[in-house]
């Protein structure tokens, strides 16, 4: 490992305990902690759905990094950036916020388990809302995480909107995916509301058909390297890994029993930042 304590930026659709246990929260929620513990920085981000509790987790507004309006359809959304600790990992959570997008007391879909309708924007501002905040904090991360089909719009964004800003610079790119890929497609136009700065439709051309595998090749496409999270990814998926000539972690289902797979990402990201 590099000699300076390197830092990184995991961008997750939520984390253990203030989701239910799944693949996604529990490596959210444990590799932070054992990476900060291998002597690197950590920053870690997630959505604020409606069903966390913010007096029992004890989430507090950060009035300094609030405030910003993100458009989206020339339509203002005002973020809201909450935090959190978990004091026995001795980490802090931040919380992107927006009543309109994230007060809902579900995650991706109703109770019928009908997709929300609106979630290409939800995704489009939760990307968008971690690299603002992260601009704010001034705080330049050597590997920025992904791990949930919701942070799936940052790669794009780092590679294109954000590739001349010297907090992001010098960022590598780790894309992890998982079988969280959602089944029902997203709304047409998906891409035409995702373009902003120098990211334009035509760079997120997997979108012409707006489904979940297709925002996945389209993180693929923009990310550094990528980790297999789940068994059974759809081929299409690792074919595309290939084709782009990716480096992959593959997936290892004894290593995440076992709680190893810290020290394999750990290495992973050092191949990517020699």
């Amino acid at each position: 490992m590099a000699e300076n304590v390197n830092k990184v930026l995991f961008v997750s659709s939520g984390m253990s305990p203030y989701l239910p246990d799944s693949p996604v929260s529990l490596v959210a929620r444990y590799l932070p902690q054992g990476i900060q513990e291998r002597k690197r920085e950590i920053r870690s981000f997630m959505p604020r759905y409606g069903f966390i509790n913010e007096r029992k987790n004890q989430l507090h507004e950060v009035i300094r990094l609030s405030g910003m309006n993100i458009i989206i359809s020339d339509v203002d959304h005002p973020l809201i950036i909450k935090v959190a600790s978990i004091s026995s990992a001795r980490i802090q959570v931040y919380f992107i916020d927006n009543e309109d997008y994230f007060r809902r007391k579900f995650t991706f879909a109703d109770d019928q388990g009908k997709l929300f309708e609106d979630n290409d924007e939800r995704a489009i501002f939760f990307a968008r809302g971690v690299l603002e905040t992260v601009k704010k904090l001034r705080w330049a991360p050597d590997i920025i995480h992904c791990q949930g089909w919701i942070s799936h719009l940052v790669p794009a964004y780092l590679k294109k909107a954000y590739k001349d800003d010297p907090i992001f610079s010098s960022s590598k790119i780790v894309l992890s995916l998982y079988n969280d890929l959602p089944e029902a497609s997203f709304r047409p136009g998906f891409a035409q509301k995702a373009a902003f700065g120098g990211l334009a439709a035509a760079d997120l051309h997997f979108l012409a058909k707006p489904d979940g595998i297709n925002l996945a090749k389209t993180a693929i496409q923009y990310a550094d390297g990528v980790i297999l999270g789940s068994e059974g990814l759809p081929a299409s998926l690792t074919r595309c890994c290939k084709s782009l000539g990716l480096p992959v972690l593959p997936f290892d289902a004894e290593s995440m029993e076992n709680g190893k797979y810290i020290d394999a990402y750990n290495a992973f990201y050092d191949t990517l930042l020699k």
